[in-house]
């Protein structure tokens, strides 16, 4: 089962994911792929949330930020600021985390040992 699959079960969540991708695509190329890059950076790393609500609350205010940003002309860059891993880092700072999971799973593995 991938990551993608463990987050997103149901099919209203599925729908809403969709809905989402299809925001996301509408968007102009620039934000497009940006969030495209900021989604790959998020499951890749490991710095998303484990929860299916904090992942869509956090992808609906990207999307939602991204168009705001469109319609006003700004660049991707105007909105998250240069260092785009560090404002992803920061929208999940409170939350859990697959590397918190794996952390804890890794943890829990050795001192079992």
């Amino acid at each position: 089962m991938s990551i993608f699959e463990k987050i997103i079960g149901s099919l209203e969540d599925k729908r809403e994911w969709k809905a989402m991708e299809a925001r996301a695509k509408a968007l102009p190329s620039e934000y497009c792929n940006a969030y495209k890059a900021i989604q790959k950076y998020m499951w890749t790393v490991g710095v998303g949330p484990t929860d299916w609500k904090d992942s869509s609350r956090i992808f609906r205010n990207i999307l939602e930020l991204f168009e705001e940003g469109a319609v006003e002309g700004k660049k991707v860059t105007d909105l998250t600021g240069e260092d785009v891993a560090a404002f992803c880092d920061d929208l999940v700072k409170d939350e859990k985390t697959w590397s918190d999971k794996y952390r804890k799973k890794l943890n829990d593995t050795i001192g079992r040992g």
